[in-house]
């Protein structure tokens, strides 16, 4: 029956007896009982149930080889009534002393499957201990097992295993010294491979290490496998030594090590992606490109360029592309993007539409000026017409409208590409775009007169498609209409191609042929009617959108979340989501200048320095004006970011209102709620203020959390604009209801929430976005009430949202012979302020310098002529102030 089975037919016959063997007394016949049934057997079958008495007196029983196929059938099937059944039983024979490491290993597997499929059967609360016991064991076996079943358990719930991290970090201290490990467990001289890597596994389930003792050994082990993992000729070698060392890299990401470790890590993979085994550097360029979201990793990743660009080459280029992507910003976008430009004409056909639309967005993030972009543009067109969507070109005609200065420069570029003999018919679009509304631009320069201009696209009239032809109207009729004075002799050629077009079977060119001509017999009214384009409202770039909504696995998907949280060029108009709600739309950003301060600025500050209130998420607090701040990252946000001391005490409502509402110095605040006492019974998880200052700095993350929710965040900033995604995960098998969401934020923001669903289903995740504007300067920080019911627990909480001041900071080098005039030319207080901070511990300068640029502020290294002093530079965005320069020096 079996060999019937496997190969290929219908086995509906039979079963009964496979069950009735499974109770035979002797083990062949039982043996064949169990394989069969399992084999043709699924989960829901009916004659299961007549077994289930039969497999649960096996594991219960003496006999270890019936114990051994009893568990093998039940972790193959894994129905739900065997873990209700046979649960209970296979967790007791998993912490028997006196069973046998090969039945307690499989115990363990079994157990795992029926959790992985029944989490909500498998009664494992108050497992930790349990857990924790079974890691000490010695045997190997029964260890990996084990470490498979934590990996699970932990990935649901790591706050209940917390008891286990030590014992995983003694576990991979073993191995790594390879202490009292069996030669059966040395593959090619490596100490377990397998549970190295599910050790290593598992401890990525914990958001961080507290302990220092045990923080510092893991980090003693990490360092030892980065420093003894090389490329050897062993084929079975390298596969399990790169496993152990990829799920290191991978760990060492997640505790975000010293800087030290890190181009320790990237130095490692620089030696991958030089060998010639394409497979090694391919897994060397993919863990690279997954690297680019650790914090400083990026500059070190710089420093292998040249090596990634020659990985172009491969046969398989998508992970150098990843990488190229992920790593480009303003310093090395041009080189970047001009390498991709020439590697097109030659690169495979199934890559040429990724690798343009990606040039494309680098083009437009990261262009040194719009020249520039305009020029690459149209050489991704010219090199790769075919393969260039209408996103692209669409995109460079918005920024030709949008800025008057670039207009003449694209009309001379695309003529030069129209007078080639051979042009993409994609070229011939926006050649008649740009060339319609402003060739008149031109009409000064040699070879550049409306007829001339006329006769160049009209050679291209008979090699397009009819979607190309109503574009080629639309600018003969707006050349007709900039020449002036007339021209009878091209008004009689355009009016002729007019008249040959009005019966033409296209409803959309012959619609077109019939106004234009008769547009033509208006005259002088032409001008009115045919005007130049208007801009084009602001709004995200389309390209953008694709690269971040596309299906990506998990290192592209690391490229394309860099790629949203890098800080774009200067040079391009920076763009944003339209408006919710029929709002009106954003004031537009110009290209950046370095002007003076505008004289709207005034002394009035809209925040107390010498008294400020703390506002915890989830408290609100009063701090003593003359209390030093430890927290320096409080200092450089403000008073609304500085923590309170420990006794300080809650503020009653009367006297937050009254400090709100008296004098000058008065904070703005409506982002200030006065908070009751906490009556919730449900704990927080982890410190919620800590939360905060974490998302200050960057730009996703968890910002809170309890036993039935989590609430994160994922955020972006352009400019004076920012669009946050607030992401509300229900962490249990049943609905969280009453949820609200209310924000409150203070008057400097302009804030738009979108509806948050009322429940929110079981084991499910929902998205609100949250859109926001920046008015004025101000420290103020918005709050965001929310509350929500589980079971008889009502939960309330406020909680600060990272929405600020140096989010909306966008950093911009300037040169000596800038900087210091700058500098000079602001006297003193408002513009100029100085500030001497106490109570912190002493930094590097390469410590300061980090945390300058974390907060968005560019380091100028060498600039000042004092080595000791830090000179940063960064401008700040706001509706009244549109781009204000800032300076710094520490």
């Amino acid at each position: 029956m079996l060999y019937i089975y496997m190969l290929g037919y219908d086995v509906d016959f039979g079963h009964m007896e496979a069950v009735s063997l499974i109770s035979a007394p002797k083990y062949p016949e039982k043996q064949v009982g169990y394989i069969v049934t399992s084999c043709l057997l699924n989960e829901n079958h009916d004659f299961l149930r007549l077994a289930i008495n039969t497999v649960r007196n096996d594991i219960i029983g003496r006999n270890e080889t019936f114990q051994c196929l009893a568990l093998t059938m039940v972790g193959n099937i894994g129905g739900r009534e065997f873990a209700e059944s046979l649960a209970p039983d296979v967790q007791k024979l998993l912490l028997s002393s006196s069973c046998r490491p090969l039945v307690r290993k499989k115990a363990a597997l079994c157990l795992l499957r029926l959790y992985r499929k029944n989490p909500d059967v498998v009664n494992v609360d108050g497992w930790a201990d349990r857990m924790a016991q079974l890691l000490d064991e010695r045997d190997l076996g029964v260890l990996t097992s084990s470490m498979s079943l934590l990996v699970a358990l932990v990935s649901n719930n790591h706050e209940a295993y917390w008891s286990c991290l030590p014992k995983c970090v003694k576990t991979l201290e073993r191995l790594a010294r390879n202490q009292d490990i069996p030669q059966e467990y040395t593959y090619y001289g490596i100490p377990s491979p397998w549970l190295q890597v599910k050790t290593m596994r598992a401890l990525q389930y914990f958001p961080t290490i507290e302990d220092p003792y045990t923080r510092r050994t893991l980090f003693e082990v990490l360092q030892r496998i980065l420093m003894g993992t090389d490329v050897v000729k062993n084929v079975n070698k390298n596969n399990a030594s790169h496993a152990v060392l990829f799920e290191a890299l991978a760990l060492v990401m997640h505790l975000d090590a010293e800087k030290e470790m890190m181009s320790q890590c990237v130095a490692l993979l620089g030696k991958f992606i030089a060998v010639r085994e394409p497979n090694i550097r391919y897994l060397g360029l993919e863990n690279m490109t997954r690297m680019l979201m650790v914090t400083d990793a990026q500059e070190i990743i710089k420093r292998h360029q040249a090596q990634i660009i020659t990985s172009l080459k491969d046969p398989d280029i998508r992970r150098a592309l990843d990488l190229l992507y992920g790593m480009c910003d303003v310093t090395n976008a041009k080189d970047i993007v001009e390498e991709l430009l020439q590697y097109l004409s030659s690169a495979d056909f199934t890559m040429r539409e990724e690798l343009s639309l990606k040039a494309a967005i680098l083009a437009e993030k990261f262009a040194p000026d719009l020249s520039w972009y305009v020029d690459v543009i149209f050489q991704l067109i010219d090199k790769a017409g075919d393969f260039i969507s209408d996103d692209i070109w669409f995109r460079v005609v918005q920024f030709v409208t949008n800025n008057d200065d670039l207009q003449p420069y694209a009309a001379a570029k695309v003529k030069e590409y129209l007078e080639k003999p051979a042009v993409h018919e994609t070229m011939v679009k926006v050649s008649a775009y740009i060339l319609g509304e402003y060739s008149h631009l031109l009409a000064r320069r040699p070879g550049c007169s409306p007829k001339e201009i006329f006769g160049i696209l009209h050679e291209k009239l008979p090699t397009v498609s009819t979607t190309t032809i109503p574009i080629l109207l639309s600018a003969y009729a707006k050349i007709l209409m900039h020449t002036q004075p007339p021209d009878q002799e091209l008004q009689s050629q355009i009016w002729a191609i007019f008249n040959k077009y009005e019966s033409c079977i296209d409803a959309e060119i012959q619609q077109r042929a019939v106004e234009y001509f008769a547009l033509c017999q208006k005259g002088a009214a032409l001008m009115d009617i045919l005007a130049e384009m208007p801009k084009f409202p602001e709004r995200k770039s389309s390209l953008i959108k694709r690269a971040e909504y596309s299906e990506a696995d998990t290192a592209e998907q690391s490229a394309i979340k860099l790629r949203a949280q890098q800080q774009p060029s200067n040079a391009l108009v920076v763009t944003d989501q339209p408006p919710a709600n029929g709002a009106t739309s954003p004031v537009p950003v110009g290209p950046l200048s370095l002007a003076m301060v505008p004289s709207m600025i005034t002394t009035e500050d809209h925040t107390s320095t010498d008294q400020a209130l703390s506002q915890q998420n989830g408290s609100l607090t009063k701090v003593d004006p003359q209390h030093p701040s430890a927290d320096l990252l409080g200092d450089l946000l403000g008073p609304l970011a500085i923590e309170g001391p420990p006794g300080a005490t809650v503020q009653s409502e009367h006297n937050a209102v009254s400090r709100l509402e008296g004098g000058p110095d008065a904070v703005d605040g409506s982002a200030i709620v006065p908070v009751e006492e906490q009556r919730n019974t449900v704990q927080p998880i982890g410190n919620i203020a800590e939360r905060f200052h974490a998302l200050c700095l960057k730009d996703s993350g968890v910002l809170y959390e309890d036993p039935y929710i989590q609430i994160g965040i994922k955020a972006e900033w352009r400019a004076h604009h920012g669009r946050l995604v607030l992401f509300l995960g229900n962490k249990n098998t049943a609905p969280l209801v009453s949820v609200q969401a209310l924000m409150l934020p203070p008057a400097h923001l302009k804030m738009e929430l979108s509806l948050v669903p009322d429940t929110i289903p079981p084991r499910a995740q929902v998205q609100c976005p949250l859109e926001v504007v920046n008015l004025r300067p101000s420290r103020d920080v918005a709050v965001l009430d929310f509350s929500y019911k589980f079971g008889t627990n009502m939960v309330n909480v406020k909680l600060r949202l990272p929405a600020v001041l140096n989010k909306f900071l966008q950093p911009i080098p300037v040169p000596a012979e800038e900087f210091f005039p700058q500098w000079r030319s602001l006297s003193g207080p408002p513009l100029k302020l100085q500030e001497v901070v106490r109570g912190v511990r002493p930094m590097p300068l390469p410590e300061m310098a980090n945390l300058l640029n974390s907060f968005r502020l560019m380091t100028c290294p060498g600039l000042d002529p004092n080595p000791n002093n830090l000179v940063a530079s960064t401008t700040f965005y706001s509706e009244s102030t549109h781009a204000m320069l800032c300076l710094v020096r520490n």
